[in-house]
């Protein structure tokens, strides 16, 4: 539960429950102690974010600075940054298994 709570802004999560269980989004922002705001830029775009229990989220271990750094300077961040923050974590992720090889 440690895990969770340590979320921070421009971190890609996987979501582990509900109907998009399985992809990837970006945290927006943390509400409170319980839930965060995450987006996609796809389906879950910025200006129409899903609200998400934490506990169903998992950090897969990426932080986007880009957005982080957007997020946190002006408050928006545009829906192509998004998508590319996940595209790029989904890369990785998938060349990580490659090694693996899984």
């Amino acid at each position: 539960m440690t895990e969770t709570s340590s979320l921070s802004p421009g971190e890609v999560v996987r979501s582990r429950r509900g109907k998009d269980e399985g992809q990837l989004a970006v945290v927006i922002a943390l509400t409170d102690e319980r839930f965060a705001i995450v987006a996609d830029g796809d389906k879950r775009r910025f200006d129409r974010p899903k609200r998400k229990n934490l506990l169903h989220l998992e950090s897969v271990g990426i932080v986007n600075d880009e957005v982080a750094s957007s997020i946190r300077d002006t408050g928006r961040v545009t829906n192509g940054k998004l998508r590319h923050a996940v595209v790029t974590a989904m890369r990785r992720l998938e060349a990580h298994a490659e090694e693996k090889g899984e």
